[in-house]
């Protein structure tokens, strides 16, 4: 098996939770999700598993984080393009998530972010292709 990603948060709704990322675009395996979590698949290696926050706490010995109050992660995903960052966050916004800042367009990269019903920060991130490679970024 590769080596995959799952992103653990807690969540307070799960049902309005899942709305909110479906309306985003995402699915959910629903072999790894019933009453309590939900796998939110996000690439073909990266899921997101959201757990209801009594189940959350079962796999912690601290506090869960009010994440409308305090950061305790940002979730960076690359977007193809500034206009999928863009069409992202605004299906983002429009589904009840909000935008805590300004995009940040630094030429060679652009990126805007949203923070979704629980608080959580996502940052979608686009960055030219050249740079990636290590050629230098346009002038």
């Amino acid at each position: 098996m590769s080596t995959k990603i799952f992103v653990n948060l807690p969540v307070r709704d799960l049902a309005k939770s899942k709305a909110f990322f479906a309306a985003l675009g995402y699915t959910f395996n629903r072999q790894f999700t019933d009453e309590n979590a939900a796998c939110m698949v996000i690439a073909e290696d990266i899921y997101a598993m959201l757990l209801v926050e009594p189940f959350f706490k079962g796999f912690i010995k601290k506090e869960i984080v009010d994440a409308h109050r305090s950061t305790e992660v940002l979730i960076g995903l690359s977007a193809e393009s500034k206009d999928k960052v863009n069409e992202l966050v605004d299906r983002a916004v429009a589904a009840g998530a909000v935008e805590p800042g300004a995009p940040q367009d630094h030429g060679f990269m652009y990126s805007r972010s949203f923070e979704d019903l629980d608080g959580h920060i996502w940052e979608i991130i686009w960055m030219d292709p050249a740079t990636i490679e290590g050629q230098a970024p346009p002038a």
